[in-house]
């Protein structure tokens, strides 16, 4: 890791983020990185701010004779989305993440690396250390909790940034320049069940589907990845009726907003029924990889011996797998003004069952609010013909793309002198905080831009250095042009 810190110009971007990575900070329990981030602040001088749910602030003065030029604001936020192979030991509430530098890429161990968004806020402290950049006033706002409801952006306090132009640093795709996002609303949908003894002379088993890619619920909902709840249920749809599965618990993904790329479900069966449910679940999981073909060449289906006490009713047991096959999953709509952006969709994101309650999430998001609650009020109509409550929650706006704005001339002008082509301009179907912080700042002008990075939010996550070097150079230019 030591060869990242050679090159003059980012050592301290680097040098701050192997820093970083040594402090747990998964959403919602991130506040000692956040302190961390403030001591950097403090430690460079600046002025350090903090509001009640632990967002920074650091305000550092313009330079001598630039007090006038528009202030600049660099966000990104400092939560990360925690996944881990199964087999990778590794406590996400205590460990440091083991960091690999390998060629041009830097990945973690078996984990999430954490680049989405610690690049980001590490270029804003490195910002902040450059005693020879020339700039106006500058802030560099450090947000929590963005990846499960973004709750930092969306309880910043109106006014708090004093800046006209907002730098996010949350975007993975060197050379293109985001301007606006989807919004979203959370579904959870409940029930309780039923629980009762297993029949005589049944064991518990354990089916699992696993060893897809996943992926992040809105830059690669498109792709037509496998979700393996669906495919879960799927299976157990056929099985149940044919081998009298009685269910104990049913599991699958981690985050609302990561396509699930593992599933599974405990049962009692009739061992006398073992061998032929073996052929048969092969025989799903030959024709699951014949269907998603090279999209999904990992997919796997296991069975295994377990455990359990009680099982879920039969007719409960057959409401579940029927809402889990009938709930929405992927593209709802695609954009007719942007060729090749996803305007609607929902990620059905985590199912689990605990001592009787039954609990799906489901992301929704789209570019028009109307379409992303439609689709939101439908998943609750299906939910309710199955007999689950649904409620919706954190529903948070869009950002309106606004191509003429001054802001994105700008970035438009400094990227072609810097490296001689054109800044690619486009919105995301993602959730970025910039539509939450623009609400609280009206005329704030925002763009989003950031490094090359691949599979974040899955333990493939990792970043191009050369991708940072020339993104952090572009950062630079900018906060000196203003």
């Amino acid at each position: 890791m030591e060869t990242l810190l050679t090159n003059s110009e980012t050592r301290a971007l680097w040098a701050y983020f192997l820093e970083l990575s040594k402090i747990p900070r998964g959403s919602k329990a991130e506040a000692a990185a956040a302190d961390w981030v403030a001591e950097q602040g403090r430690a460079l001088g600046c002025q350090v701010e903090r509001d009640a749910v632990g967002n920074v602030l650091i305000r550092k003065p313009a330079t001598p004779g630039r007090e006038n030029r528009p202030g600049i604001a660099v966000q990104a936020h400092v939560d990360m989305v925690c996944e881990k192979n199964e087999g990778t030991r590794h406590d996400f509430l205590k460990d440091p993440l083991t960091l690999v530098h390998e060629g041009d890429l830097v990945r973690a161990t078996g984990t999430t690396l954490g680049a989405d968004n610690g690049i980001g806020v590490c270029a804003g402290l490195a910002l902040l250390a450059r005693k020879d950049l020339a700039h106006g006033p500058l802030e560099v706002i450090v947000t929590i909790d963005e990846e499960t409801g973004l709750t930092g952006a969306n309880n910043i306090a109106p006014g708090w940034l004093k800046a006209k132009y907002l730098l996010n640093l949350d975007s993975e795709e060197e050379g293109r320049l985001t301007i606006g996002c989807a919004g979203g609303v959370d579904t959870t949908v409940t029930r309780e069940m039923a629980l009762e003894a297993p029949t005589a002379g049944k064991r518990a088993y354990r089916l699992k589907v696993f060893g897809l890619k996943g992926g992040h619920s809105g830059t690669e909902i498109h792709t037509g990845r496998g979700n393996a709840i669906r495919l879960l249920a799927q299976v157990v749809s056929f099985m149940m009726p044919r081998h009298g599965m009685e269910l104990v618990s049913v599991k699958g993904g981690n985050k609302r907003n990561a396509i699930p790329r593992e599933a599974s479900v405990i049962f009692f069966l009739d061992p006398a029924h073992e061998g032929v449910f073996r052929d048969e679940l092969g025989s799903h999981e030959a024709h699951w990889k014949s269907a998603l073909g090279q999209i999904e060449p990992g997919l796997a289906m296991s069975l295994e011996p377990s455990d359990g006490e009680r099982v879920l009713s039969a007719e409960d047991a057959k409401r579940f797998i029927g809402l889990l096959l009938g709930l929405p999953h992927g593209v709802e709509a695609m954009s007719p003004d942007i060729p090749g952006l996803t305007q609607t969709s929902t990620n059905l994101g985590v199912v689990d069952t605990h001592e009787g309650m039954a609990e799906v999430t489901l992301l929704t998001r789209s570019s028009i609010d109307a379409s992303k609650f439609a689709l939101a009020e439908r998943i609750s109509a299906v939910s309710a013909l199955a007999g689950f409550q649904a409620t919706l929650e954190a529903p948070y706006p869009g950002w309106k793309p606004d191509p003429h704005s001054s802001l994105v001339q700008l970035m438009e002008k400094v990227h072609q002198e810097a490296f001689g082509k054109p800044m690619e301009i486009s919105a995301i179907h993602a959730g970025l905080e910039c539509g939450l912080i623009g609400e609280k700042h009206p005329g704030m002008e925002m763009v989003s831009f950031g490094p090359n990075m691949w599979e974040v939010h899955t333990p493939n996550e990792h970043v191009s250095v050369s991708s940072v070097e020339n993104v952090w150079k572009l950062l630079v230019k900018v906060v000196q042009e203003v």
